[in-house]
């Protein structure tokens, strides 16, 4: 408790009515987990568990959208009605039971949106300048529109008192606001465009009605960027004379500040949710600057994914309250984890970025954004231990051990080679995708804190296994590199061979990249750096079509960096030998016209084709013909009883040792099949 009180992250911080319990919070963002715009279960439950695990405040609705000319396209909620209201208060109910605060961001996205969805109206913007990102040609907003748009702004905010949350949040970086704040949107020649003074007229509109809409005691915050970078954006000093316009005026109560633009993948990649291979907190000095200019309290999160970093943003007054945003994703127990001493058990963020695709889910935590059936802390069985043997030590694997072992069974985990990892220490071998061995450092330890058996260097076959007398038996022996498609395949390797260092590189090198994601890359780049000629060829109509944007966008600048040849619509038709090294045919996927390479290497990508041979040799021996309940799976419930002594085993496989698949299916697999056991 003593060290609790001594730790600035667990001072209290007062915001007028409002006492905040410590200074971690998350921050708006666009999870995705809404239907039909609402925050129902999914998207509540979401945030409930970061409410559990102990932060202060959570902000939700990344982008929520005020009015029907700002659609949803990147999944936010709709505050333009009042049919969100019943949904707010049910949310509130549920976060503030956890003495957690509730805040939602409201906005317009002005040029940010798409005219190509929802009610197909026109986009409006200061100006008829088009967003780089989301493409759509703005119409020019006139007396009529602004009017408009302010009242719908103050009517969102309306609701979000209503709704019973504690403040809301108005964007303004790269959103209608800040359009009109920027001179790259905003050309306007009237009392709307020019001076600052004139650029920040409209915010202050919104604020005023929103004031009057909400009242003094309701909190209303301002996101905004502190540098929009480049010849023509914002620069800092009249960020913060918008700032102090807006202290001035007494209608804004915080910042969460940000740094940069969000007009271009590669601004989103690198300033507003920079990933993997950018330094932690790369603003956090650019953001204690900013505090000192303005009086107004300060938030601010950007990849700020581990406690010292968060304590010391704190400790040194940089900031006010500290947004663990994509942390909380890994692991919304954070809080909880420093206040009982162990703080060491938090579950990092890889900074994958998989949290910002489609899939809106963690890497390497299965339960994020599935609470209603997975749970983030593993309760004990209520049934007798049972004996498990885990053959494989890759991300499947381990998941599949630490799970059963929180469970408080007897785990043993055999893995072949003399480390634990898989495929998960290949990847990470790959230059700045490095931190994935955070992945497997924090699998290890907790398989230390667990007491798991683990017996590295020990290949298993069936009489091992046997020999354990287990009652459960999972197989993650993973995949192995699939060139059986190849026709030429014994004069190519496979990524694997060079990321392991098994073959070198040599001077012109073809990588043939058949899954789009970031394996062909990762070794392309390897290859550029090492001195290597380097072709890339995909034969997808894009270029990682299976990546998540941002780290779609990272690997496309590194490729340029590296002068790494990328070639599409391109499929192998055969490798054979050549007086100069090897002859590589590729047929165009559109026209059919072959063409012809001569290199001295070709690296394949292709996937994995499963390592089962000891799953079906011990199908015949286990209870369950090594058949996994597909209805019981998903709904976590236990494949079958489990006699005590019974001297039988159930078999079960996980990860690539089913099919090739990614890191986060692999822990899926593991988790769902644990928690049942």
């Amino acid at each position: 408790m003593t060290e609790e009180v001594n730790d600035p992250l667990f001072r209290p911080f007062q915001f007028k009515h409002l006492t905040l319990k410590n200074r971690i919070m998350s921050t708006s963002h666009a999870i995705s987990y809404g239907v039909d715009g609402k925050p129902q279960e999914r998207y509540q439950r979401y945030h409930e568990e970061k409410a559990r695990g102990g932060l202060a405040l959570t902000m939700f609705g990344g982008s929520s959208n005020v009015a029907a000319d700002s659609p949803s396209v990147f999944g936010q909620l709709y505050v333009g009605d009042d049919s969100i209201i019943p949904h707010f208060q049910q949310f509130s109910a549920r976060i503030h039971a956890y003495n957690c605060a509730l805040m939602c961001q409201i906005t317009h996205l002005g040029r940010r949106g798409s005219a190509y969805v929802e009610e197909w109206v026109p986009m409006v913007a200061p100006s008829r300048v088009r967003e780089p990102l989301h493409r759509s040609f703005p119409k020019e907003m006139d007396d009529d529109d602004i009017s408009r748009i302010v009242a719908a702004y103050a009517a969102a905010a309306g609701r979000c008192q209503r709704g019973g949350l504690d403040g809301c949040e108005v964007v303004a970086s790269a959103h209608l606001i800040g359009q009109f704040f920027s001179p790259i949107a905003n050309l306007r020649l009237d009392a709307l465009g020019g001076s600052i003074e004139n650029r920040t007229a409209f915010g202050r509109g919104v604020l005023d009605a929103i004031r009057k809409e909400v009242g003094d005691e309701f909190i209303v915050g301002m996101r905004l960027s502190m540098h929009e970078g480049g010849p023509d954006g914002l620069h800092r000093e009249e960020c913060v004379e918008i700032a102090r316009i807006f202290e001035e005026a007494g209608t804004v109560d915080f910042f969460n500040v940000m740094h940069g633009r969000m007009d271009t993948r590669l601004a989103l990649a690198e300033q507003n949710m920079p990933g993997m291979g950018i330094r932690s907190a790369p603003f956090l000095d650019d953001v204690g600057w900013f505090r000192s200019e303005v009086s107004l309290p300060i938030f601010h999160a950007a990849r700020v994914n581990d406690v010292a970093t968060a304590r010391h943003a704190i400790d040194t007054g940089l900031v006010d309250m500290i947004g663990m945003t994509r942390g909380h994703i890994a692991d919304p127990h954070i809080v909880a984890k420093i206040r009982s001493g162990q703080e060491d058990r938090i579950r990092p963020c890889a900074g994958a970025n998989l949290c910002t695709s489609e899939a809106r889910a963690c890497v390497h935590n299965g339960a994020t954004g599935r609470e209603r059936t997975l749970p983030h802390l593993i309760q004990r069985s209520d049934h007798a231990p049972l004996k498990v043997v885990v053959v494989g030590g890759g991300p499947a694997g381990m998941e599949a051990a630490r799970v059963c072992g929180e469970r408080g069974h007897f785990v043993v985990l055999f893995e072949a080679m003399p480390n634990l990892g898989g495929q998960l220490r290949v990847a990470a071998t790959a230059g700045w995708r490095y931190e994935l061995d955070g992945i497997t450092e924090w699998l290890r330890s907790e398989l230390g804190h667990l007491g798991v058996d683990v017996r590295t260097g020990t290949p298993a076959n069936e009489t091992e296994v046997l020999a354990e007398d287990p009652d459960v038996v999972i197989i993650a022996t993973g995949g192995a590199p699939d060139l059986s498609w190849v026709n030429g395949a014994e004069h190519c390797v496979s990524v694997s061979d060079i990321l392991e260092r098994r073959v070198l590189p040599t001077t012109r090198v073809l990588v043939i990249d058949g899954t789009g994601d970031h394996q062909a890359s990762s070794v392309a780049e390897y290859l550029a750096e090492a001195g290597s000629d380097v072709e890339l060829v995909c034969p997808d109509t894009g270029y990682g079509l299976d990546m998540p944007p941002l780290t779609q966008v990272a690997f496309r600048k590194r490729l340029y960096a590296n002068e790494v040849a990328v070639t599409l619509d391109h499929h192998l038709d055969k490798v054979e030998p050549a007086d100069n090294g090897l002859r590589v045919t590729l047929t165009n996927a559109l026209t059919g016209v072959s063409v012809d390479r001569s290199v001295d290497q070709v690296v394949i990508e292709h996937g994995t084709t499963p390592i089962d041979d000891l799953f079906h040799a011990l199908c015949p021996k286990s209870r369950n013909d090594g058949t996994t309940d597909l209805d019981a799976l998903l709904a976590v419930r236990p494949q079958q009883p489990l006699p005590a002594g019974s001297g039988e085993f159930d078999l079960f496989r996980v990860g690539d040792a089913v099919a090739s698949r990614n890191i986060h299916a692999a822990i899926v697999d593991s988790l769902r099949l644990g928690v049942a056991l």
